[in-house]
């Protein structure tokens, strides 16, 4: 079996044993597991770089693919420049796919299972500190674009949303004054998310103007000045210049106040199955980075302010 070293120039080629169970795999995926668009296009990303990988190989069936395979794929693309944090959704997509066809019976073992990829350094998430972030949201907005975006921001902050959570918002959600909604989360999973009062207030402040710029008939929640729902990079967007208006001084993105959300409430209750709930994390290890970052608080106010902390020097 051939190891190629380097992928070809060109479009990807599709190798042949690969391609009916790989349309069949995605189908599974769409309609029986549910999962979002963005997820299944990450899927064919991933599926269609070692199907490519494949035809290189010359395999030219199913069960010729071996551990030694996968882990030769997972090495040409860390070569290739891939960083871990890719290699290892790579390695995710392809133990999935395997699994799927394990339970169709086209194979007897998954090839991936035993593939390790290189050692994923977590970064501690970026945290505003509490007082900037308030000092920032008491700016009063201009007009009702500003508005919009104060709203915008005051429910990342406030309900801890992805990105995508907030774009899929709906005016019909918010529009009675409630202050818990239903947010439709990763891989389908619903949970409930509190609102607080300022930003129920921002968003019945944007609300009373929302009609005045949507188009008829657009459901969105956030419009652009075009009046359809506001983008996903749109958001990004106004979020960073909402940040250099206020004077905020930090690089201001979705996931940073979603950050934010969960190490204030963190620090404020010490609760984290509660956090882990409102932020919809399937695994409480995934929210338990938290807790570093709540500890590195800690050591530095320890650091601070404790007399015996420090030790100075005997020489």
């Amino acid at each position: 079996m051939t190891r190629p070293h380097a992928a070809q120039e060109g479009p990807p080629a599709e190798c042949p044993c690969l391609q009916q169970p790989i349309a069949e795999y995605l189908d599974h995926l769409q309609h029986q597991k549910r999962y979002s668009p963005r997820t299944c296009e990450a899927v064919v990303h991933d599926l269609a770089g070692f199907s490519a990988y494949c035809v290189q190989a010359r395999i030219g069936d199913l069960r010729q693919i071996d551990s030694h395979l996968v882990r030769a794929y997972i090495g040409a693309r860390h070569r290739g420049g891939l960083q871990p944090a890719s290699l290892h959704r790579h390695l995710s997509t392809l133990r999935g796919f395997f699994r799927h066809q394990l339970r169709q019976g086209r194979i007897d073992a998954n090839p991936a299972q035993t593939v390790r990829a290189p050692k994923l350094r977590r970064r501690l998430p970026s945290v505003i500190g509490a007082d900037a972030l308030s000092a920032a949201l008491d700016h009063s907005p201009e007009d009702a674009l500003e508005q919009r975006d104060q709203a915008m921001i005051e429910l990342f902050y406030s309900a801890g949303l992805r990105l995508a959570e907030l774009h899929s918002l709906d005016a019909s959600m918010v529009d009675a004054g409630q202050v818990e909604i239903t947010i439709l989360g990763k891989g389908s999973k619903e949970r409930r998310v509190m609102i607080g009062r300022p930003a129920r207030a921002a968003l019945d402040a944007w609300l009373r103007q929302r009609p005045e710029h949507a188009r008829a008939g657009e459901p969105a929640l956030f419009v652009s000045q075009r009046g359809t729902r506001l983008s996903r990079a749109a958001i990004g967007q106004r979020l960073k210049a909402w940040a250099a208006r206020t004077g905020l001084g930090v690089h201001l993105h979705p996931h940073r106040l979603r950050h934010s959300f969960a190490t204030h409430l963190l620090e404020s209750s010490g609760d984290l199955r509660a956090v882990q709930e409102l932020l919809g994390h399937a695994h409480l290890s995934t929210t338990q980075i938290y807790t570093h970052l709540d500890w590195k608080r800690l050591a530095a106010v320890y650091d601070d302010t404790h007399p015996r902390a420090r030790r100075k020097s005997s020489s």
